[in-house]
């Protein structure tokens, strides 16, 4: 530093015209920030009709207005947001049940109650209470409803499939869920329902290819391929395309009517499955006729499983019972009993089932 002093005369002078400049630059800088800051203000707070109408420009005026401005928006938010919360309140549709109806059901109005978090607020959601999920046009069948969800808790539910699907059909879906035991299906639903294996075990491992009488849409071929037997099912086209169907599940459509003789050759079917379609027109010499073209096709030893047979009356029961005697068939299983009308008149109705072993004769 003791190189640059007074005694120097040049350097001196140049040391001086630097700290000069410098200095103006800093002015120079200051005065170039103040004049943006000004200028941002004024373009800011610049209205051109106030300015023209009155020199004395107000810029507190044109804050206050937008300050009213942004309050406005706000207000407009916040009532959006009512309407749409309103909107999912009635999408859901709890909130628009009534539950101070006095033919509402204990059971709905349980369902549609607001449950509280056991452990309170959730911290990622922030909900409080759970809601129960039905649908919203479910209260414009309230009483439907109401009588879907009558049913005695911890039992077992009623049978009211055609009650729900009306629900469904009226766009009350999703259904509320019950407290009640659904039913089972058991493979056997009543004593003339005999079980696959059951009759399978009846033919003493013998049964390999069978033939299905009046079979429609071929369930019972489904249900024999699984147990690795072949079962062709005679069908027609009644009221839908059956075969069609029974050939779209990989199995043997046959399209022939009952009154035509079978086209197959003698003592080739280990197993004839048969059910109430067995009954030609209801005449006694057709059904004479079919029960001989059975036999026929019907090897030595074979199975005749007859399928709950429908028999109007008991006349027309012991006249199946007689003809099926003059065949000599030996009874692995006879079974006769009742059931309600499908209709739904209440009315029981007499149904014959049976598993017949052919014969050998000579």
């Amino acid at each position: 530093m003791g190189s640059v002093s007074l005694k120097i005369g040049d350097g001196t002078a140049r040391f001086k015209r630097a700290t000069l400049c410098s200095s103006a630059v800093n002015v120079l800088m200051l005065f170039s920030v103040l004049t943006t800051n000004l200028f941002a203000l004024y373009a800011f707070t610049y209205s051109p009709k106030q300015h023209l109408n009155n020199p004395l420009h107000h810029p507190h005026k044109n804050i206050s207005l937008i300050t009213e401005q942004i309050s406005l928006i706000m207000r407009e938010i916040d009532s959006s947001q009512r309407k749409l919360a309103k909107m999912e309140k009635e999408l859901l549709g709890y909130d628009t049940f009534d539950l101070s109806r006095p033919n509402l059901a204990n059971e709905l109005k349980l369902f549609l109650q607001h449950h509280q978090l056991p452990l309170g607020k959730d911290s990622r959601t922030g909900i409080t209470e759970m809601v129960a999920s039905v649908g919203h046009s479910c209260e414009k069948s309230a009483d439907l409803l109401s009588q879907y969800m009558s049913y005695k808790v911890s039992g077992p539910c009623p049978d009211d499939w055609s009650l729900a699907q009306k629900l469904i059909l009226k766009g009350c879906e999703p259904l509320p869920r019950r407290r009640c035991f659904a039913k089972t299906v058991s493979k056997a639903r009543s004593k003339n329902d005999f079980v696959i294996d059951d009759v399978l075990a009846m033919g003493n491992g013998g049964i390999r290819i069978g033939f299905d009488i009046g079979g429609g849409s071929g369930t019972f071929a489904a249900r024999m391929a699984e147990r690795n037997v072949t079962v062709i099912t005679n069908t027609l086209n009644v009221d839908a395309p059956y075969s069609e169907f029974i050939a779209a599940r990989g199995l043997f459509p046959l399209f022939l009517s009952l009154d035509h003789r079978f086209p197959f050759y003698d003592n080739v079917f280990d197993l004839v499955h048969a059910t109430s379609g067995l009954d030609v027109g209801g005449k006694p010499e057709k059904l004479e006729f079919l029960m001989f073209d059975i036999d026929r096709i019907l090897r030595a030893g074979g199975l005749f499983w007859l399928d709950n047979f429908y028999c109007a009356n008991d006349e027309k029961k012991r006249a199946l019972t007689r003809l099926i005697e003059r065949f000599g068939y030996k009874k692995l299983k006879w079974v006769v009993g009742e059931k309600v009308d499908a209709a739904g008149s209440g009315k029981p109705e007499i149904y014959l089932s049976a598993v017949l072993q052919k014969p050998v004769r000579v």
